[in-house]
């Protein structure tokens, strides 16, 4: 039998539903955000980070709501980005959790930048944190 890792596609569809499942008060917000599932984190993004390309699952860029303004002056969408490749390192190298709720905790982490939230707010949706 052979077996494929998932496409980037592949695992965008799995975060997005992990959106869909957020808490109604939450889905509306987040929609609005976004969602982009590259191979690695861009060069300028490592770069900005100081991070090596496998160190970066996933990264929030954009103002959280808690902190927006009416004079904020956005350069682009708020945006929830997911990296392949070192989620699928890191599935590898835990060998404790299924594919589908890395994706999800990773997914969950970031849109938490977006929306301010404590990790006693995180907790609240994402199993992983209790």
């Amino acid at each position: 039998m052979e077996w494929m890792a998932p496409s980037c596609d592949e695992i965008e569809e799995a975060a997005r539903q992990v959106v869909a499942a957020l808490p109604e008060a939450f889905r509306a917000r987040a929609a609005e955000v976004a969602l982009r599932v590259v191979e690695f984190a861009p060069d300028d993004i490592l770069k900005d980070m100081e991070a090596e390309p496998f160190e970066l699952s996933g990264l929030y860029d954009g103002i959280p709501l808690t902190q927006k303004s009416a004079f904020d002056q956005p350069a682009g969408p708020d945006t929830v980005w997911l990296f392949r490749r070192p989620i699928l390192d890191e599935w590898a190298e835990r060998g404790d959790v299924t594919l589908a709720a890395l994706v999800a905790h990773v997914t969950i982490h970031e849109f938490a930048h977006h929306f301010g939230w404590s990790d006693d707010d995180i907790a609240k949706i994402d199993e992983w944190w209790t």
